[in-house]
């Protein structure tokens, strides 16, 4: 590599990569894009959610693996959306007084209020199953 480069091109070709290929694919690419000179505004798609099909079971489990020995109870098999997961988990804990958070198609509740989640769900009309120990 002795020899001087002097421009992009002239790089891109050194590791064996077309110029003018890598500057469409990055426009292609660039999802913070709002307009080209190409094809002027640019409408991006929203990836839609699939909600995995669910037995007819909210199941209730304490975990503490992972978390340093804190305990926390995680609700699974809803079939829930993820924004009424989001507004099912604040209702959570609001009722159980503690924090939480939604991770994919998981509610955690901090500490172990199980009864109280348990009570909850089935007044919103879930059926319940507690797993685990």
């Amino acid at each position: 590599m002795k020899e001087k480069l002097s421009s992009l091109s002239d790089l891109a070709h050194a590791f064996g990569r077309d110029a003018s290929s890598t500057s469409t694919v990055a426009k292609s690419d660039d999802q913070s894009l709002v307009y080209s000179t190409d094809s002027g505004r640019i409408k991006h798609t929203k990836k839609e959610s699939k909600v995995t099909p669910t037995d007819g079971f909210a199941r209730i489990r304490r975990e503490t693996k992972g978390r340093k020995g804190k305990g926390v109870v995680t609700i699974t098999g809803l079939g829930l959306d993820s924004k009424a997961l989001k507004e099912l988990a604040k209702k959570l804990k609001k009722t159980c007084g503690t924090g939480g958070s939604v991770i994919g198609e998981i509610i955690e509740i901090q500490g172990d209020k199980r009864e109280e989640i348990k009570a909850s769900l089935e007044k919103a009309g879930f059926k319940v199953k507690m797993t685990g120990g």
